[in-house]
């Protein structure tokens, strides 16, 4: 990579994040670092190009970088394209990865909508190729939600995009000729992905479609409770819980036939102590599911609270908690300042125009690089000492017996 020597790795941006810019360099610094990433895209080295894709997204996770990508956007969106059809596996991640992020930068509107007319086929025939790598396809599903739920003006497409998603997650369902438990597959982690894709799009569907797909699904649903996969029985039971959400905000007096049913197998893995299970996938499950039983049984929400810069939003609802927990999934640590400056997020989340702070008021909040190592340091050299009074009475006790 002799010839490009004179950017940075791109894969620095997931170390660095945006202090890197504010600390060490220019907006000028940025934006050159990311037009040579840009270029990289076309490199012949298929490992280059899913660095360039990866430093790509990464910055726009950290940054918002508006006028820069909406002048590039069409060079974006092509080698996205042209990444997505030809690549393999980690590249095609990459890209669609990047793809998400991009339409979290553009927000709705004309430019996402484009990129999504372009991108949507491709990511489509990717999600349904049984021959594609499962993290590619996966990702590809989530990508293709994120996008519709930012862009799609198109009832039909969004329908469309909802109906892609449900052939790949009702695949998990219980079938009659099945054991009492579903057994995890390969494909299970892309089934969990297009679950909770389709489950984000349920929440801007309109009311009579909402209608239809609870009719449909409410008691199929449930079945993926019995997955031997953690991480589906969890999916499946936030899922739940929303739709109960949708489908007591449309009518109060909402009945579900089987509540009795439901309510027992929630109890059960809400208190779960199966000795076959890893301590921490039970830990993990004890504490989603309690507040997935509490909202089925008494319709009640544990309320959160997310700080960010002087602000702090309060999610208090299934909706907003899938919602925020999405975006999160893709912005990583770069949350907290897309939720300070992007003006489509604080709209989803009803937060309002952003905050203007002077220099002065940034500087205070900011914890600089070095502060960060002194305080890790701080903390590691804590726990080791806990760590070793621990042994050392573990020691005693031994000589004592």
């Amino acid at each position: 990579m002799s010839h490009c020597s004179g950017y940075s790795d791109p894969s620095s941006f997931a170390e660095d994040g945006p202090e890197v810019l504010d600390e060490e360099g220019t907006q000028e610094d940025l934006e050159y670092k990311l037009k040579g990433f840009i270029d990289l895209t076309l490199d012949k080295s298929a490992k280059t190009r899913q660095a360039a894709l990866e430093g790509i997204k990464n910055a726009l996770a950290s940054k918002m970088l508006y006028e820069f990508i909406l002048e590039r956007r069409m060079t974006l969106t092509d080698s996205i394209e042209r990444c997505l059809k030809k690549g393999k596996g980690d590249e095609q991640r990459a890209a669609a990865a990047l793809a998400s992020v991009l339409c979290i930068q553009l927000g709705p509107g004309i430019e996402s909508e484009e990129v999504l007319k372009t991108l949507g086929p491709i990511l489509k025939k990717i999600i349904c190729d049984g021959t594609a790598s499962i993290q590619a396809r996966q990702t590809c599903a989530t990508c293709f939600g994120v996008c519709c739920f930012i862009a799609t003006d198109d009832i039909t497409e969004l329908y469309s995009t909802l109906q892609c998603l449900e052939n790949i997650f009702t695949k998990s369902y219980l079938k009659e000729k099945d054991t009492n438990v579903i057994c995890s597959t390969p494909n299970t982690a892309l089934h969990i992905s297009s679950l909770l894709a389709w489950t984000l799009l349920l929440t801007i569907c309109p009311i009579n479609e909402v209608k239809k797909k609870l009719e449909v699904h409410f008691h199929k649903l449930p079945s993926l409770l019995s997955s031997d996969d953690v991480n589906m029985r969890i999916a499946a039971g936030e899922s739940l819980a929303l739709l109960f959400e949708l489908a007591r905000g449309m009518e109060s007096d909402f009945f579900y036939e089987d509540m009795e049913s439901l309510t027992q197998m929630l109890r059960t893995l809400a208190t779960d102590g199966n000795k076959h299970r890893a301590k921490v996938d039970k830990r993990k499950q004890r504490s989603v599911f309690r507040d997935i039983l509490r909202a089925v049984e008494e319709r009640d929400f544990p309320t959160e609270t997310v700080k960010f810069g002087p602000e702090r939003m309060y999610i208090d609802c299934w909706v907003k908690k899938h919602t925020y927990d999405t975006f999160k999934e893709i912005l990583g640590s770069g949350m907290q300042y897309h939720l300070q400056s992007n003006e489509f997020l604080r709209n989803v989340f009803e937060l309002g125009p952003p905050v203007m702070l002077d220099a002065a008021a940034l500087k205070t909040m900011k914890i600089s690089r070095f502060e960060r190592h002194l305080y890790n340091s701080a903390a590691f050299k804590a726990r080791t000492k806990a760590r070793s009074k621990c042994r050392d009475k573990r020691a005693d006790v031994g000589e004592f017996f």
